[in-house]
């Protein structure tokens, strides 16, 4: 039991996990849209996403205290950054350009760059810019990778997709309470838990209407889009200050693979599109 528990700290505390779940929404806009899951692009992501999340959580110690990580992180980079410019090779320059201006955004949300503050820092976007990376990553590359038109319901999507995981991001904001300091006035700080519950009921009524205003709907994608909104929405009224070790780093994270198992079935078993 305590080596399965071993494991599961590596797999969330690397960041993994999140890798999966970045991984699982890129599938669903590919589900969506129709298009090919690219092999070397979800590598990409993949990697990407441990590098970025692994430098972000970690950025003190891998600059100025490299030698303090533990072994079986240092492999996780190392391997994470290998693998990123092995996939990244195969990715056209445009893709790897649009990438790269979402990259900056996480490397400017670890490094001080202002006044000794970094983005994560700035009164109030915080959790702006992890849903606008999120998004980003998982809504426009894979659609530019194929080449095709951002179009109208693409940009919809990505508005979804924003509001989405900042709704994800409302348990997190919640926990971190306790740990956060009062000039990051995040929006729990500012406004409570009661109120930042609200908020996010109504954000998630707004992701779902947003779906009515495409010129083509995907059948499999609302159906699947109501079900995981309902998931999210229990998670998130049920999010308090203090959470089990795992409530947040390990299962609201699994939402987003979730919602791509549940659009797979439905999409291969129950094809009502």
């Amino acid at each position: 039991m305590k080596f399965l528990n071993f494991l599961l700290n590596i797999y969330v505390n690397s960041s993994v996990h999140v890798a999966f779940a970045v991984c699982s929404l890129v599938g669903v806009t590919c589900l969506e849209y129709d298009i090919k899951i690219a092999a070397n692009l979800l590598g990409f992501i993949f990697f990407g996403t441990v590098t970025g999340y692994n430098f972000v959580k970690y950025a003190a110690v891998i600059l100025k205290r490299y030698h303090e990580l533990y072994f079986h992180l240092k492999v996780i980079q190392i391997t994470s950054v290998i693998a990123l410019f092995y996939f990244g090779f195969q990715l056209s320059w445009f893709v790897l350009t649009v990438f790269g201006s979402f990259a900056m955004l996480t490397f400017l949300y670890a490094i001080p760059f202002i006044k000794h503050k970094n983005l994560r820092n700035l009164t109030g976007i915080k959790i702006t810019i992890v849903a606008f990376v999120w998004a980003g990553v998982t809504v426009l590359i894979p659609i530019l990778n194929e080449g095709v038109l951002l179009e109208v319901d693409i940009w919809l999507t990505f508005c979804q997709r924003f509001l989405f995981v900042f709704v994800l991001t409302l348990p997190f904001e919640i926990r971190d309470l306790q740990y956060d300091e009062s000039t990051l006035e995040t929006l729990p700080q500012r406004v409570g838990v009661k109120k930042t519950k609200i908020i996010g009921v109504v954000i998630l009524v707004l992701v779902l209407l947003l779906e009515l205003f495409k010129d083509l709907i995907n059948h499999n994608h609302l159906l699947s889009l109501g079900i995981i909104m309902s998931v999210l929405l229990v998670f998130l009224l049920n999010s308090e200050k203090k959470q089990s070790k795992y409530f947040s780093s390990f299962w609201v994270e699994s939402i987003p693979i979730l919602w791509f198992g549940i659009i797979s079935f439905l999409q291969f078993y129950f094809d009502i599109s």
